[in-house]
C-alpha cells in the first residue's frame, strides 16, 4: 500500500497526472476559502505592515500614522491621550520602536505596489479612495498576498511529501495540517502577521534543498542562499532550519576525510575544497540578502545587529520550558493542535526509514523546538495554539503523510484505509475549527491559560448554537463583528489573569 519511503516518485505520465489532480483539488479548496480573508491590520501585524506601508506611502520609516490608526490594545501602549508617541517607545535614533521583521513587507511588495498603482489611477479618473495605505484596496491586497503565500507553502509541502508517499496521503496530510493547525488564523483571520509567510519560505527552502540535495551546483547554492536569506528576513527563528545544511555538510566532510587515506586522495581533497567554497558562497549571499534587515535595524535602533526583541542573554537557556511548550493550557502545541502529535510520530518514522533525508529534517525540527523552549515568551502571548510552530508546516505535512501512508498498511482494503483516514482528518479539522471559533470570539482567553472543562463544554454546547450567526456576521457584516471582538479583547485584558 503506498510506495517505499526510500523510493522517490517516478516520472510516469499516470503518476504525474495523479499529482496534478490532487494539486487541482488543493487549488479548489484555496479558492473556496478566500471569503475567509480578513483584511484586518491588528496587533503585531501593525508593526509588520508598517514596514511596507511607511516606505511606500511616506518614503521613510516613520510609523506614527500606523500606530495612531492601530487597534486600541496596540495603540494605547504606544500613543498617549494627545495622540503623540510615548517617550518610552522612542529609540536612540528618534524612531518609534518596531522590532518586527521586514520579510513580510518584502513579500507583500508586489501586491501593495499593484494596489497603489490602481488607487492612483482611480484617483486620476475621479475616485476618492484614499492613497494612504490604509484604505480597502491596500488591505485586501495584503490579505490576499498572505493567503496566497500560505497556499503556496502548502502546495510545496505537498510536493515534498509526494516524493516519499502516495499522493493521496500527501494530499490528506496537507488538508489536515491546513485546517487542523494554527495556520488558518494567520493565513486568513490575522493576515498582517508573519506566520503564513514563514510557512511559505520554510517550505520553499526545504523543497529546493531536497530537489538539489544529490548534486548541488554553484548556481543552485546561490538560489538556495537567496531563499534562506528571505526565510531569515521573514522570521529570525527560522535560522534553526539551516540545521539541515549543517547535518548534510557534516556527513559530506566526514565522508571525504575518511576516504583520503583509502584511495584517490587528490579527488577527495578537491571535494572538500569545492564543498568549502560552496558553503562560503552560501554564507556570503545569505548575509547580503539580510541587508534589508540590517539596514532597517540600523535606521530604527542605530545598530544593524539590534533586533529589538528580548536580548539573548535574558533567554531561559538554563531552564527551558520543554514541557510547557507542548502541554501547557497556555497555548501548548500538542494540546491546542493535537494533529501535530501525529505529525511528530510520522517524522520519527520517516527518520527511521529514510535517515539520509530524515535526519537533517528531524534535527531542524528539534532545533526549532529547543529555541522556542528557551524563549521567555514561548507561549506567544496572544496566540492561537503555539503560533511559532506554523513555520514547521512543511515538516509536519511530511511527517503526517508518512504516518498515514504507513497506517494504511494495516488495512486489508485500500478504500477502507482511505475512508478511515478521511474520517480522522475531518474530525481533527472540525474540532480545530470549533476551537478556533472559540478563540476568535473570545469564548476562551486569547492570552494566558484556558480552562479545559469550559473549552470542551463550549465545543459541544456553545459553538453549535452560535457559529451560524457569527459566520454570517463574519461574511456579511465583518466590520461590526471585528469591533465586537476588539471590545471583548480589551475587556478580557482588563481582567486579572486566569488560572
Amino acid at each position: 500500500m503506498g510506495k517505499p519511503l526510500v523510493q522517490s516518485r517516478g516520472g510516469s505520465v499516470s503518476e504525474s497526472g495523479r499529482a496534478h489532480k490532487f494539486e487541482r483539488w488543493l487549488f479548489l479548496v484555496f479558492l473556496l476559502s478566500l471569503p475567509l480573508m480578513n483584511p484586518w491590520i491588528r496587533g503585531d501585524g501593525i508593526g509588520y505592515y508598517a514596514l511596507a506601508r511607511a516606505p511606500l506611502i511616506e518614503h521613510n520609516l516613520d510609523f506614527l500614522h500606523d500606530y495612531q490608526s492601530g487597534n486600541a490594545s496596540f495603540r494605547d501602549a504606544r500613543i498617549d491621550e494627545n495622540d503623540a508617541p510615548r517617550p518610552s517607545f522612542r529609540t536612540a535614533t528618534g524612531h518609534l520602536d518596531n522590532h518586527f521583521t521586514v520579510g513580510p513587507a518584502i513579500l507583500w511588495a508586489p501586491f501593495l505596489l499593484t494596489a497603489h498603482a490602481g488607487v492612483l489611477l482611480a484617483r486620476a479618473t475621479g475616485s476618492h479612495v484614499a492613497a494612504d495605505g490604509f484604505s480597502a484596496p491596500y488591505r485586501f491586497a495584503m490579505a490576499f498576498g498572505t493567503a496566497l503565500y500560505g497556499f503556496l507553502g502548502l502546495l510545496l509541502a505537498n510536493r515534498l511529501a509526494s516524493k516519499y508517499v502516495d499522493e493521496r496521503w500527501a494530499f490528506l496530510a496537507t488538508i489536515s495540517i491546513w485546517w487542523s493547525s494554527s495556520l488558518p488564523v494567520y493565513m486568513y483571520f490575522n493576515p498582517s502577521w508573519s506566520h503564513a509567510h514563514s510557512a511559505f519560505t520554510v517550505a520553499l527552502f526545504l523543497w529546493y534543498w531536497r530537489e538539489t540535495r544529490d548534486q548541488r551546483s554553484a548556481r543552485q547554492w546561490c538560489v538556495l542562499a537567496v531563499i534562506a536569506g528571505l526565510m531569515l528576513n521573514v522570521y529570525y527563528a527560522n535560522v534553526t532550519i539551516l540545521t539541515v545544511l549543517v547535518v548534510e555538510a557534516g556527513r559530506q566532510y566526514f565522508a571525504a576525510f575518511c576516504n583520503v587515506s583509502s584511495g584517490d586522495a587528490l579527488r577527495d581533497v578537491l571535494t572538500v575544497k569545492r564543498l568549502f567554497v560552496n558553503h562560503l558562497l552560501f554564507a556570503v549571499i545569505v548575509i547580503l540578502c539580510l541587508l534589508p534587515t540590517f539596514i532597517s535595524r540600523y535606521v530604527i535602533y542605530g545598530s544593524p545587529l539590534e533586533s529589538g526583541y528580548i536580548p539573548l542573554k535574558d533567554w531561559s537557556w538554563g531552564s527551558p520550558y520543554f514541557l510547557a511548550v507542548l502541554f501547557s493550557s497556555n497555548h501548548g502545541l500538542l494540546l491546542w493542535t493535537p494533529v501535530v502529535l501525529f505529525a511528530i510520530v510520522g517524522l520519527v518514522v520517516f527518520w527511521w526509514r529514510e535517515p539520509h533525508a530524515g535526519t537533517p529534517i528531524v534535527a531542524a525540527v528539534l532545533a526549532f523546538y529547543l529555541l522556542i523552549a528557551c524563549y521567555p515568551d514561548w507561549d506567544g502571548i496572544s496566540s492561537y495554539g503555539n503560533r511559532f510552530f506554523i513555520s514547521l508546516t512543511a515538516p509536519f505535512i511530511l511527517g503526517l503523510s508518512v504516518l498515514l501512508d504507513r497506517a494504511a498498511e494495516f488495512f486489508r482494503f485500500p478504500r477502507v484505509a482511505l475512508a478511515a483516514t478521511s474520517c480522522l482528518v475531518a474530525c481533527l479539522a472540525l474540532w480545530n475549527m470549533a476551537f478556533l471559533f472559540q478563540w476568535g470570539m473570545h469564548l476562551v482567553p486569547a492570552r494566558g491559560p484556558i480552562v479545559w472543562t469550559e473549552m470542551i463544554r463550549n465545543q459541544f454546547f456553545v459553538v453549535p448554537r452560535e457559529i451560524s450567526t457569527k459566520l454570517q456576521g463574519y461574511l456579511f457584516h465583518r466590520a461590526n463583528l471585528m469591533r465586537q471582538i476588539e471590545e471583548r479583547d480589551i475587556e478580557q485584558m482588563s481582567k486579572p489573569p486566569g488560572p
